[in-house]
């Protein structure tokens, strides 16, 4: 992983989520682009000279309250040459994180899971399925409590498909830094076919095309499968939760889709990774 870009919009939330970012780049040794996304042009539509003025002043402000905010909660730490900050205008805040994300061949966006202002929009309506839909890279939003010290345990919802490899295959080379397992949980309904061997068809496989050690799996049965999987994230505690976004119809959309992975968001106390179908 070389690059992670934070976007942040100043509120509580965001705190936590820079604080994690932070500490998750120390821990990948990758680069770390704290960005927060304005829209200039709403400030006025007179393009004379006292606007741009007025433009170029805003700019300054926005960036020094950046710079202030990243030194009031990570210190001394935002001048080593790994972490950058950068005020983006855009008129839209997911462009303006896509395009920074495209440009930096960013491996990963980390954003607050709550809070006020744009950023926040994300993960509390339809934004959450643009930005996922568009990013390049995973997208790992985090709650107000999260700390990456206490990264042992990832929960990936699977479908059982080859999709789920290669999201699988990412995600363990974040767990490999922590030493964290990586708990493999379908909940699937009575009427799925042949479920238990389409589990051992994707142990297999994964197996041979990851290899990554300390991985459990577990298969449960209901039709309620936001309930099943936060029991499911309390009684193992879980650090994390990973999911892989999908556009397929049929039975595997109406238990993985878009729905649930924003009802995960607005009320996960875990940060949550989300993964698009078509980077993979």
């Amino acid at each position: 992983m070389k690059t992670i870009i934070h976007a942040t919009d100043f509120s509580e939330n965001a705190i936590a989520a820079l604080k994690y970012a932070y500490e998750l780049r120390l821990k990948l040794k990758a680069n770390l682009w704290v960005i927060h996304i304005c829209n200039f042009s709403t400030l006025s539509s007179d393009l004379r000279e006292p606007f741009l003025l007025s433009i170029k002043e805003s700019f300054k402000q926005k960036n020094l309250k950046l710079k202030e905010f990243c030194t009031t909660h990570l210190g001394a730490e935002i001048n080593c040459d790994n972490v950058k900050i950068e005020v983006i205008e855009n008129t839209s805040v997911v462009a303006g994180i896509i395009s920074k994300a495209n440009e930096l061949e960013a491996s990963l966006i980390i954003t607050g899971m709550k809070g006020k202002g744009a950023v926040a929009a994300f993960f509390m309506g339809s934004t959450t399925k643009q930005l996922i839909k568009k990013s390049p890279c995973p997208v790992l939003a985090i709650p107000e409590n999260a700390a990456t010290e206490k990264l042992k345990s990832i929960i990936y919802a699977s479908d059982f498909e080859k999709e789920d490899i290669s999201a699988i295959s990412k995600l363990s080379k974040m767990a490999e830094v922590f030493d964290a397992k990586i708990l493999i949980v379908h909940i699937s309904t009575e009427k799925e076919y042949k479920v238990e061997e389409k589990m051992e068809w994707f142990k297999e496989l994964l197996n041979e095309k990851v290899g990554y050690d300390t991985i459990e799996y577990y298969l449960f049965y209901s039709h309620d499968i936001y309930t099943i999987l936060n029991l499911f994230i309390s009684e193992v505690e879980a650090d994390m939760v990973a999911m892989l976004e999908r556009e397929k119809k049929g039975f595997l959309k109406k238990i993985f889709h878009t729905d649930l992975v924003k009802k995960m968001e607005t009320y996960g106390q875990v940060p949550l990774l989300s993964f698009n179908e078509k980077n993979y």
